[in-house]
């Protein structure tokens, strides 16, 4: 008899898969499929179709659109690691380390990320990029312009300037969430891509 996985700390059980939205099962399935597992952030979530789709949206938004963000899908999942290294985050980390592991087929760099940016090889543009978001999670208040004109220096145009910060701030916000309720990690990811 297989166990249910312990998703995080709080006794709220997600939805069952039958009871949701047509839609929502779909995605489910469409993880299944190319995944091989339903994220278990995903699972924590759907507790509340509300708070689901809310996080979905903004998740989909932020890190898979393709069109209108001039950052890379690899450059997004860098950012990620960089803020939850900042904050400690044991689910980001992993699930994150591991994007960054296939994306750039370099699991060093995903190690890199994970203990001190500072020393991955990245390009200079990449590392301005890293760095603000490292300001963001350390002192947000403290960004001026001359950290968004270093950006601008390092060749980010001004809205991709709004998605490092949209990135960031969303990781700061996820890192915080699944800390509080200690959100583990799906165990496919601590060997993949490594």
């Amino acid at each position: 008899m297989s166990q249910t996985p312990r998703l995080h700390a709080l006794d709220i059980p997600p939805m069952k898969r039958d009871d949701m939205p047509a839609d929502l099962q779909k995605y489910f399935t469409i993880c299944d499929e190319k995944l091989g597992m339903v994220p278990y952030v995903l699972q924590s979530y759907a507790f509340s179709e509300p708070k689901l789709r809310a996080f979905m949206g903004m998740y989909n938004d932020l890190m898979l659109e393709e069109e209108e963000c001039g950052l890379t899908k690899l450059e997004r999942e860098m950012i990620a690691v960089v803020v939850s290294s900042v904050n400690h985050c044991y689910y980001c980390l992993t699930a994150h380390g591991a994007a960054v592991r296939e994306l750039s087929g370099d699991p060093v760099l995903g190690e890199q990320l994970v203990m001190n940016y500072r020393v991955a090889d990245v390009t200079p543009k990449q590392k301005a990029m890293l760095d603000f978001a490292y300001k963001m999670t350390v002192a947000s208040s403290e960004i001026e312009e001359p950290d968004r004109q270093a950006l601008r220096d390092a060749g980010w145009g001004e809205v991709d300037i709004w998605d490092i910060a949209a990135v960031a701030s969303f990781f700061n916000m996820t890192n915080r969430m699944a800390s509080a309720i200690d959100m583990q990690p799906n165990p496919e990811y601590h060997g993949q891509f490594r």
